[in-house]
């Protein structure tokens, strides 16, 4: 945590998971202290001949990129350092942690992309219980975060929705027309499923085939008796 001009800013940090939004992050940062020309272009060498406004500049330059290399110390881990001690520019150490990454970032999107195609083609199977299908998507939904997906708790409460087995379709139209799905939270939802799916397992124990198919066709209809 530092302050400026008693603006107190907690300082993120660098820790191997998290490059892209540490680099948008850190560059707000070195724009509000004024260094961020000197962190992505450098400074150039004062020369021999330099006239003392020259050197005057240039003694300026250098202390905003020792201020700006600063910065970038206390924000990176342990590892992250060592990857950048002996640089001595802030332009330097900037372009060596992001050679470094590079390679993770791509490697990343590409899986993201597999992990949102799995997402969308994933369905509950007929075999699936509720507290299964729920930990399927809870699965999905970790990695595809942890690729620096952003994932609203409304746009997988309405993916359930639509992807249950038919079974659950009338209690599906229910919820959709009694309640505000960005107030539904996911556990919620899982918890109301999963007592509506033990009430199915109960009742069918006491009737036959043809009389449980008989009462869930009723079932369907009711919504549309309100």
């Amino acid at each position: 945590m530092a302050s400026n001009s008693g603006f107190t800013m907690v300082l993120p940090t660098l820790n191997g998971k998290n490059y892209e939004r540490w680099q948008v992050q850190m560059k707000v940062l070195f724009g509000y202290q004024e260094v961020l020309d000197v962190v992505q272009d450098g400074f150039q060498a004062v020369e021999d001949e330099a006239t003392e406004v020259q050197r005057s500049l240039h003694r300026e330059c250098m202390k905003r990129d020792c201020k700006a290399l600063a910065m970038i110390h206390q924000c990176v881990d342990d590892s992250n350092f060592e990857k950048i001690a002996q640089s001595s520019t802030s332009k330097e150490a900037w372009d060596i942690l992001g050679r470094c990454y590079a390679g993770a970032e791509k490697v990343k999107k590409v899986k993201l992309q597999t992990l949102r195609r799995e997402y969308e083609l994933l369905q509950m199977k007929d075999e699936d219980t509720i507290a299964d299908y729920f930990t399927k998507i809870r699965s999905l939904t970790n990695l595809m975060k942890g690729c620096g997906e952003i994932m609203k708790d409304q746009l997988i409460v309405e993916k359930v929705l639509r992807t249950l087995n038919p079974k659950f379709d009338h209690i599906v139209v229910a919820i959709e027309e009694s309640k505000n799905l960005e107030d539904i939270k996911i556990e919620e939802l899982q918890s109301s499923l999963e007592a509506h799916e033990q009430r199915i397992k109960e009742r069918s124990l006491d009737r036959d085939p043809e009389e449980e198919d008989s009462v869930f066709q009723m079932q369907d209809l009711w919504p549309l008796c309100f």
